[in-house]
């Protein structure tokens, strides 16, 4: 009987850990869902197994982390403290080179937790919510700080360019469909079409007004962006779309989103993702950085600061 006691406390210990690991996973698209999480695990690893691995153990040290140290268990329990990690992880793993980048990958998804934990407790009295910022400027500094020390090597991909030699490069043919799915894909590293109808199975398994809301993300960013003239590459590769997509999702849908005019204002707001996109590009291009989810931060947080005085947009 005092076996089967302690088994069953393992089992009872155990199923939350690994549910709070894939809401980890799934809160990346501001939903807390454990099969969401794990249909996009699925997804990332089609793709590539040693990442999704890496996403995986990014928010189950977050999630171990959180347990261990004491944080409300509602917060570890709903995946609020794994996202940041995941993304983290992830970025890091796509962004490095040499037989180092798993260990600091797994190293950045610790500290990217450490840095959550700290912007949710500075941006408490605002009730901002502290989205993906602490992945960013984790990410842009480590990748940065490979300049100076010899361990940490960048991609080749990551190439410092001189703004004023700087040449848009507007030709190629146009793939609606792969722009629209890679456009939901992207907000995970993901420009292979399965995983990215993958993640939108999950996205729909949650919610199909989530669903519904990503689609209409996607093809908001896509349409806007090619009304700007973006490059055709760019729009195929769904790199204008992932931000319109989490920034329609959090002002339409996640954050205080009560007004009758939230839909359309998380329209307009996935719109001003695009320019504020080719800006950010612009920005860091003499560093070599990706923009990440920055412009989604930025445009979330002007319509959820703003709806502090106008609530009804």
């Amino acid at each position: 009987m005092l076996k089967e006691n302690r088994n069953s406390l393992r089992v009872a210990s155990f199923y939350p850990l690994v549910s709070a690991t894939l809401k980890g996973i799934s809160q990346v698209m501001l939903i807390e869902n454990a099969v969401t999480g794990l249909i996009i695990l699925i997804a990332i690893m089609i793709s590539s197994v040693s990442i999704g691995i890496i996403a995986l153990l990014s928010a189950f040290i977050a999630t171990l982390i959180g347990r261990l140290g004491g944080v409300d268990k509602a917060i570890v329990n709903q995946g609020l403290l794994g996202y940041n990690s995941v993304l983290a992880g992830m970025a890091l793993a796509l962004n490095l080179e040499g037989g180092q980048r798993w260990l600091l990958a797994l190293a950045g998804a610790t500290i990217a937790t450490l840095f959550t934990a700290a912007m949710m407790h500075l941006m408490q009295k605002s009730k901002i919510p502290v989205l993906t910022f602490p992945y960013i400027i984790l990410t842009w500094f480590l990748l940065l700080a490979a300049y100076r020390l010899g361990m940490i090597q960048l991609s080749p991909n990551l190439i410092p360019q001189d703004l004023s030699h700087w040449k848009l490069h507007p030709e190629g043919t146009l793939n609606l469909f792969h722009g629209l799915v890679n456009g939901i894909g992207q907000v995970y590293f993901q420009d292979k079409i399965w995983s990215g109808i993958l993640i939108l199975i999950g996205v729909f398994w949650a919610s199909w007004k989530f669903g519904l809301y990503a689609v209409i993300g996607t093809a908001v960013g896509w349409l806007t962006a090619y009304g700007f003239g973006a490059e055709v590459s760019l729009l195929n590769f769904g790199l204008y779309g992932y931000n319109a997509v989490l920034t329609i999702l959090a002002v339409a849908t996640v954050f205080e989103a009560k007004s009758r005019f939230a839909p359309f204002s998380g329209i307009i707001a996935a719109m001003i993702s695009i320019p504020v996109t080719a800006s950010v590009d612009t920005w860091l291009l003499p560093y070599g950085l990706p923009a990440l989810t920055m412009p989604f931060v930025l445009c979330t947080w002007l319509f959820l600061a703003a709806r502090k005085v106008i609530p009804r947009l």
